[in-house]
Parts: structure tokens; sequence; C-alpha cells
């Protein structure tokens, strides 16, 4: 019952908005470990979301906006477990703070705060990714419709 509420809420199940999200996780794989060119990297950027809006679009989707949002909260939280992941991996001098702020942490709360910023970042640039692939899903669907 409480999954199909979510789905008429959102238009799509929680599977499927999590399944969309999954198809951009290679991209955060093969970019933290630098194992593409750019040719085949703005391929894994473009191709999920070029396939959200059309999923949404084909199901048509009620409002795909909210429903790409949460496609892109999940990406964004998928994105930040990746980046930590792989964060030793990322960086050939790890990143430390700077000016002010150099030397005052100790090195173990320095980690926790870059990490946990970085954190946040990747969650609010998913959530954002996923906005924006809604607005562009939801002014498609509006067209289609008129």
């Amino acid at each position: 019952m409480v999954q199909e509420t979510g789905k008429r809420s959102l238009g799509l199940s929680k599977l499927a908005i999590c399944g969309l999200a999954l198809l951009a996780v290679p991209r955060v794989v093969a970019h933290d470990l630098d194992l593409v060119g750019p040719a085949v990297n703005a391929l894994l950027v473009w191709v999920p979301l070029v396939i959200w809006v059309a999923v949404v679009l084909v199901k048509r989707v009620e409002n795909p906006f909210p429903t790409l949002l949460a496609v892109g909260l999940v990406y964004g939280i998928l994105l930040a477990i990746g980046h930590q992941v792989f964060w030793e991996q990322s960086f050939d001098d790890p990143p430390a703070l700077g000016g002010n702020l150099a030397g005052v942490l100790s090195p173990g709360t320095e980690t926790v705060v870059l990490r946990g910023f970085a954190f946040l970042s990747s969650v609010v640039t998913g959530t954002a990714v996923g906005a924006a692939t809604g607005a562009v899903a939801w002014l498609l669907s509006r067209l289609r419709r008129s």
C-alpha cells in the first residue's frame, strides 16, 4: 500500500527511481578513477539524463519534475558514496584546508570536514541535476499536451 502511494505521487515506483539513478553511477567510477577520455565521459554524463527524461515521458508521468528530483536525490546520495569510496584514488595529493584554516584543525578533523562537505556537495549536485532534468521533462510533457 505504501509503495502504491509513492508510485502515485511520483509516477514511478521506488525501484524504478533507484534504477534510473543507478544509470548515472558508472560515470562516478569512471571519473574518480580516471578510466575514460572526454568522449566516453560525455556519454556517461548525458546518456543517463536523456534516459531519465525519456522514461518519464514514455510512462506519461503526470508531473515529471518531482519524479526526476527524487531520481536526482538518489543519484546524489550514490554520487556522494562513490566519491567517498574512491576518495584516496581520486587525488594525487589529498585535499587540505588552506588560507587561514591551514593547519588549524587536526588532520583527522580536517579529513572529516572535507569529506563531509564533499558528501553534501554531491547530494546537492545530484539533486540539482534531477531538478534540471525534471524541468526539461516537465516542459517537454507540457509541449506534447498542447
